[in-house]
């Protein structure tokens, strides 16, 4: 069993660093924790496909990139799309409002279709692939001890979105207003087309 030592703490911050910063797969679970549905299960998926991610690039996955260079454009491209598509319907869910005032109340989105979202934006999202993947992968090559990086950085994933899911719901005053759920899907919208813009120039 590796040891926690300089290569773990390593992998933690350099996980964690990456994670942190807001991002579309970040929002969608700051939205489902602020309305308390299905925390637990959306939390432990994202958690759960950053594990497969990160361990696919402690071993590897840069080697497949550079053997296969048609992977990154596919990625790019049809990571592209997907995100000028949702976040369309984000700000047309802002530009209708009428979402649920209070967070904990209202129609319930259904499991599947919440899982379904974050899967998509989770595994069709190439900033995944394109910059914690293989970014990991490159810096885990640095230490002797990869598993000891790679737990580090999965840890690192769980720690923060439990975080993010469960203290959400702090945010439960602010989001009991209309507008401010429509200031959210707003941002989101924002976001995703902003990291399409990105990926799409040169």
């Amino acid at each position: 069993m590796p040891m926690v030592n300089g290569a773990f703490f390593a992998g933690y911050g350099v996980a964690l660093s990456l994670i942190v910063a807001i991002g579309a797969q970040n929002a969608l679970v700051l939205r489902y924790g602020v309305r308390r549905e299905h925390v637990l299960p959306l939390v432990l998926f994202c958690a759960t496909s950053d594990a497969i991610l990160i361990t696919a690039g402690v071993m590897g996955f840069t080697a497949m990139t550079n053997a296969a260079p048609w992977v990154e454009p596919l990625f790019t491209y049809g990571g592209a799309a997907f995100l000028i598509a949702y976040g369309a319907r984000s700000f047309l869910s802002a530009y209708k409002g009428g979402q649920a005032l209070v967070p904990s109340e209202g129609q319930r989105t259904p499991l599947i279709g919440a899982l379904a979202a974050v899967a998509a934006i989770t595994w069709l999202n190439p900033h995944v692939y394109l910059d914690t993947v293989i970014l990991i992968g490159s810096v885990s090559a640095e230490y002797d001890d990869k598993m000891a990086f790679g737990i580090g950085a999965i840890l690192a994933s769980f720690s923060f979105f439990f975080t993010l899911g469960y203290g959400a719901r702090l945010l439960t005053p602010f989001f009991a207003k209309p507008r401010s759920w429509q200031i959210l899907d707003a941002g989101v919208g924002l976001l995703m087309w902003a990291i399409a813009l990105k990926l799409l120039l040169p």
